[in-house]
C-alpha cells in the first residue's frame, strides 16, 4: 500500500536535512507542510530550503504563491491531497515535512478536526466579549459566515466566539466545516517527530538567526515593508524587524526578540506534537 511519511518537529531541529535524506533513500519527492514557506517573497526569514536542497529532491508547496494571496489550511488540504494522489502514480512512498501543526493535521486527517486558535486570538475575543463588543462580533460573523449567523443563538457568546476562532484560524466559514465529510485517505500515514535536548535546540535557534542575518534577513524584511499589514507577515522574524524599522527597538533588541520568540514558538510546536499519539519520536 502507498505510504505518506510525515517529518515534523520544532523549528531549527533539522527537519529539512532529515526529510531530504529520507526522500533520496526512497527515491521520491517532498510535500511541504510549512505554512510560512508557501510564499515567493519569504525566503531567508522562513528558512526556506536552499537552492542545492531544492535541487537534491523535488519539493512541492515551496514558494508557490505571492504573499498577497494567503493560503489557508482548508485549501491546502484539498490541493495537497490532489497532488499526493498524482505523485502516488509514480511513487510508492512520499515524504511530507513541516512544522505547522494545523497544516499537518489538515493533510493527515482533514480540517474537520476543528483547529485550535492561538492563545492570543482566544484572549482577544474573550476580552472583546467582556468589553461589550458582542454586537460587533456578530456583525463580523454575519460578514464572514452568513449561513452560520442565520442559525446561531445571537445571545450565546460562547458559540459566537468559537465560530470566529475557527473562521479566523482556518480561513474558512464555520458552517462549511461542521459535519463536512472528510476525504478518505487511501494511503498509510507514518508520522516521525524529530527532537533534540533543550539546550541544543535553543543554541541551534540562536545560531540560525545569526546565519539569517548574515544571509540578508534585515534586507529581506525591509523589502517586505509594503506588505507588513498582511497577516502572513505577522510572524516571527519579520514583525520584530518591522518594530525596529519603526524605531521601537534597537537592532540588537530586535534580533534578541526574534531568538526568544522563535524559542517560544518551538515550545508551542512541541506541545502540539506531544498530544498526537500517532507520532514516533526520533532523538537527533
Amino acid at each position: 500500500m502507498k505510504r505518506l511519511t510525515v517529518i515534523c518537529g520544532p523549528t531549527a531541529v533539522g527537519k529539512t536535512a532529515y526529510a531530504i535524506q529520507l526522500a533520496q533513500k526512497l527515491g521520491t519527492e517532498i510535500v511541504s507542510c510549512d505554512s510560512r514557506q508557501f510564499y515567493n517573497e519569504l525566503n531567508v526569514g522562513v528558512a526556506r530550503p536552499s537552492a542545492d536542497e531544492l535541487a537534491a529532491v523535488k519539493h512541492h508547496f515551496v514558494a508557490c504563491r505571492p504573499v498577497t494571496k494567503p493560503y489557508n489550511a482548508f485549501d491546502y488540504e484539498h490541493d495537497a491531497l490532489q497532488l499526493i494522489e498524482q505523485l502516488f502514480e509514480a511513487h510508492d512512498d512520499i515524504v511530507a515535512v513541516g512544522g505547522s501543526g494545523l497544516y499537518i493535521d489538515a493533510l493527515c486527517h482533514g480540517i474537520n478536526l476543528m483547529p485550535d486558535p492561538s492563545s492570543e486570538l482566544r484572549s482577544t475575543l474573550s476580552a472583546r466579549i467582556r468589553n461589550g463588543e458582542l454586537p460587533a462580533m456578530l456583525d463580523e460573523l454575519k460578514r464572514l459566515d452568513p449561513d452560520y449567523y442565520a442559525i446561531v443563538d445571537h445571545r450565546n457568546p460562547i458559540r459566537i466566539q468559537r465560530a470566529l476562532e475557527v473562521i479566523l484560524t482556518s480561513g474558512r466559514p464555520y458552517s462549511q466545516l461542521i459535519g463536512r465529510p472528510l476525504p478518505e485517505r487511501r494511503f498509510l500515514i507514518t508520522k516521525i517527530a524529530l527532537r533534540r535536548d533543550r539546550d541544543t535546540l535553543r543554541n541551534r535557534i540562536c545560531r540560525r538567526v545569526d546565519m539569517m542575518v548574515a544571509d540578508g534577513l534585515i534586507e529581506e524584511a525591509h523589502g517586505l515593508i509594503p506588505y507588513r499589514d498582511i497577516n502572513t507577515l505577522n510572524t516571527v522574524g519579520y514583525k520584530e524587524l518591522f518594530a525596529h524599522f519603526d524605531g521601537a527597538t534597537t537592532l540588537n533588541q530586535a534580533l534578541d526578540n526574534i531568538k526568544n520568540h522563535t524559542w517560544q514558538y518551538a515550545k508551542k510546536q512541541l506541545t502540539w506534537l506531544k498530544r498526537d499519539p500517532e507520532i514516533t519520536w526520533v532523538d537527533l
